[in-house]
């Protein structure tokens, strides 16, 4: 399962993605520190319904293994493009 919140501001579409079971964690690893916090708190989805999301979106920000790697597999994003916080992947997409 995921958790998925759209954000709609100034025309855009942000999708907040994040592995259900991530959700109240704050990851953090050097100078890096990730609240997955209220921001990914939305609806709670089956993973196969991504890709329509993803398509909907203008700005996405994933963490966690299963959306992460379902954005790769989709070709969303690079996996060269993926930072790790504590070992979770983190990934963010953005449309100009």
């Amino acid at each position: 399962m995921l958790r998925v919140h759209f954000y709609r501001t100034r025309g855009e579409m942000v999708l907040a993605v994040c592995d259900d079971e991530l959700l109240g964690r704050t990851l953090s690893e050097g100078r890096m520190r990730l609240a997955v916090n209220e921001f990914y708190d939305g609806e709670t989805v089956e993973e196969d319904l991504l890709p329509a999301l993803l398509a909907q979106a203008t700005n996405v920000n994933l963490v966690g293994d299963r959306c992460v790697q379902i954005a790769i597999d989709l070709g969303y994003v690079e996996s060269d493009g993926v930072i790790t916080i504590e070992g979770v992947p983190h990934a963010m997409v953005f449309y100009i």
